[in-house]
């Protein structure tokens, strides 16, 4: 195994929030240098981690009437230009989902976040013209929550729901494992049209081996069971998939801060990212690195119909160079 070490500094503006107004084996990349400058995309390596924003060079920093344009996706279009995208977040205030949201927003990509309580959304990331981020209310365990209407439009959906292991205060209210991470999935799924250009799933590893010791313990009350027959659903929906297992996830959740601490959230040291196939990685990973999989992996190609597991460990990674994460994704199919 390698590691992804790469050094770079790119620099963002805030986001400005505007009034309001839907299918192993393990790689690395050789550590390389790579000369300090501003990159369009949404997170910063520097000597504080990786980074969701940052405003280290005053001069680079401008401020828009209503929210600043950053854009990761069109770069060479130019940076006032939106993208094209509409992407449908399900989980959008979990742990991952709502770095997932601040990412986007922060390359103007347009998001659509399907959620059980809309009023966490406005506490996380502000408010939001409906051109930038529109919410729904809806609950993925309830068939009829999932009004076809929520879906127009959607050209890509990244779904990181999911509730703890074993019995907690989150599985008040019939939030167990089969309820959200098999009924919630299989409902989605199901309600998802056809012309949906990549579902991402977050799942886990141990989900082939939840019967082996030392997953069966955390299997005691179906969690790696439930993941996995949804990871058997998603596959078997006919639409083009990619699923991210990651391992013990480290860094937040930050559900008690708003968008401007999202944006300055960090993976301290363990930005260098572990890509593996066959459900044989052990480890954790940092939230930070799960969602900028999530979002690399919805352009590209080499990754549909894929399942990896992630994991970062310590030292300088990809940060959000699609050429650098490609470089990740492939050489994980062909080792």
């Amino acid at each position: 195994m390698a590691v992804a070490c790469f050094n770079f500094n790119p620099v963002l503006s805030p986001l400005v929030p505007a009034p309001p107004g839907r299918r192993g084996r393990t790689a690395f990349l050789r550590p390389r240098e790579a000369s300090p400058g501003p990159l369009a995309c949404g997170a910063v390596v520097g000597r504080g981690g990786w980074r969701l924003a940052a405003a280290a060079e005053p001069q680079a920093v401008q401020e828009q009437p209503a929210r600043t344009e950053v854009s990761g996706e069109t770069a060479a279009a130019g940076p006032s230009e939106a993208s094209s995208k509409l992407v449908l977040v399900v989980g959008g205030t979990g742990g991952v989902g709502q770095l997932v949201v601040a990412s986007l927003l922060s390359r103007n990509i347009k998001s659509r976040l399907l959620l059980r309580d809309p009023e966490k959304a406005e506490s996380l990331f502000g408010k939001q013209d409906e051109s930038v981020m529109q919410v729904y209310k809806g609950d993925t365990r309830n068939p009829s929550d999932l009004d076809p209407r929520i879906f127009e439009g959607v050209t890509h959906v990244i779904c990181c729901t999911g509730t703890t292991a074993f019995p907690s205060k989150r599985w008040d209210g019939d939030n167990t494992p089969e309820r959200v991470d098999w009924d919630g999935i299989r409902n989605l799924v199901s309600a998802l049209p056809q012309t949906i250009k990549r579902l991402i799933f977050v799942s886990s590893i141990g989900v082939t081996k939840y019967n082996e010791i030392p997953w069966s313990i955390m299997n005691l009350f179906g969690v790696l069971k439930y993941k996995k027959m949804a990871e058997d659903f998603v596959r078997n929906s006919g639409i083009p998939f990619t699923i991210i297992r990651p391992g013990r996830l480290t860094d937040g959740p930050y559900t008690s801060y708003d968008l401007n601490t999202l944006l300055k959230a960090t993976a301290g040291e363990r930005r260098a990212v572990v890509i593996g196939k066959g459900d044989k990685l052990v480890g954790e990973v940092s939230r930070l690195v799960v969602a900028e999989a999530c979002i690399q992996a919805l352009d590209i190609e080499s990754t549909e119909g894929q399942i990896y597991e992630i994991n970062s460990v310590k030292g300088e990674g990809p940060g959000t160079d699609p050429e650098k994460w490609k470089e990740l994704f492939s050489s994980a199919q062909s080792t």
